[in-house]
């Protein structure tokens, strides 16, 4: 691949570009976040250091990667397409700044709030997503497209799974909140997956015909997912299994119908296909801990190191080249960044299942984790943060 050529005609980097449109501050929030957390909690677990925070470790590391990270992501996302898809004016300025600074307060106070009141902690964190359902609720409503409205049901579940789980403390409700982001992921990489992969296709003289897209199969098959989450909430593991089994089923189907061999020349695809590959693994794996003991906390990995970030990643490599007016052209480096986040995903998971020592295991996800954010940083900062070179806005 080769890097993106710079226009000599092009504006200067500044932060107040960052806040011209939702994803700019976001993505770029989301991948320093990442940079600090993942570390943070591989050196708190060792007992290096010892973080003020106001959860204890492990629940701080698993909020922060599931609803500060994540959820980052998903602001910058679909604060983004939703003014596409309802045609309304993007969040920009002040607004933009107010609501990425609730973001930003939330993960201070948590990282940093250990004995400051809950209110205030919990106030600021848990405030965020509504918001954000909020912003989007509104031009979705206004222009009735009841379409997305399923978009905003799950978002409202996802939410629902982090009031449950800071306030109980309780790993299941993170376990439900990882089934509501592979629902997210089923809705939007459903979308823009086959539909990505079909233009492509079409432009490159493919057969755009093959990629299949079928309603009722996408429908089923986020229906399951809301009913394994039900079901997961519930404690009945036989029942929860086999659910996993029918939705990592269905999603298998439907990604076989996306053919995403027939885009396997160009990563910006490739690397989304992979990622979705990795819900159905994730599923199969919460059946076999339910119902043959195999080790949560490989389908938990398997979802969280494999499915979300390999997917955020894809996704905002792609999103942050075509909103800011840049050929769809990889920079240097970013395909490596694609096969390191997947390799890291594969090696935690072999080190859930204990096929991997746990220190070796471990050291290397995380330095091929921060490998992939830390390219993603370098390359693209100054892309979000400098007008379109075809001089619109955003």
């Amino acid at each position: 691949m080769q890097a993106i050529p710079t226009s000599s005609a092009e504006q200067p980097a500044s932060i107040s570009q960052l806040y011209s449109y939702p994803f700019r501050i976001f993505f770029l929030s989301m991948s320093a976040l990442g940079l600090l957390v993942v570390p943070a909690w591989v050196l708190e677990v060792s007992g290096a250091i010892r973080l003020p925070s106001a959860l204890p470790g492990l629940f701080w590391h698993q909020h922060e990667m599931l609803f500060g990270f994540l959820s980052a992501a998903i602001a910058g996302f679909l604060l983004t397409a939703v003014c596409v898809w309802t045609q309304t004016e993007r969040t920009h300025g002040l607004r933009l700044v107010l609501l990425w600074g609730v973001w930003l307060a939330g993960r201070l106070l948590l990282a940093f709030g250990a004995g400051l009141p809950e209110w205030l902690v919990q106030g600021f964190n848990l405030a965020f997503l509504p918001l954000v359902m909020v912003d989007a609720g509104w031009r979705i409503w206004a222009a009735r497209q009841k379409r997305q409205l399923l978009i905003l049901v799950v978002l409202g579940l996802l939410w629902a799974m982090q009031i449950s789980f800071v306030v109980s403390l309780d790993m299941t409700f993170t376990y439900g909140a990882l089934i509501m982001a592979m629902a997210l992921i089923s809705i939007i990489g459903g979308r823009i997956t086959p539909a990505f992969s079909a233009s492509w296709l079409r432009q490159n003289g493919g057969d755009a015909s093959a990629v299949r897209i079928i309603p009722a199969l996408d429908l089923a098959t986020l229906a399951s997912l809301v009913l394994l989450m039900a079901s997961l909430l519930t404690g009945w593991a036989n029942l929860t299994g086999a659910v996993a089994i029918l939705a990592g089923s269905l999603m298998l189907v439907r990604l076989a119908g996306w053919k995403g061999w027939l885009v396997r020349s160009e990563p910006l695809l490739w690397i989304l296909h992979l990622s979705i590959l990795w819900v159905p693994i994730a599923l199969f794996l919460l059946a076999g801990s339910l119902l043959v003991g195999w080790p949560t906390g490989a389908w938990s990995h398997a979802a969280g190191a494999g499915a979300i970030s390999c997917l955020i990643l894809g996704v905002i490599s792609r999103v942050s080249l075509g909103h800011t007016g840049r050929p769809l052209v990889l920079p240097k480096g970013m395909v490596a960044a694609f096969l390191a986040i997947h390799l890291a995903a594969l090696i935690r998971v072999l080190t859930a299942l204990e096929l991997i020592p746990w220190h070796p295991g471990i050291g290397s996800s995380t330095l091929l984790w921060l490998f992939a954010y830390g390219m993603f940083l370098f390359r693209y900062t100054r892309v979000l943060a400098s007008p379109r070179p075809d001089g619109r806005a955003g």
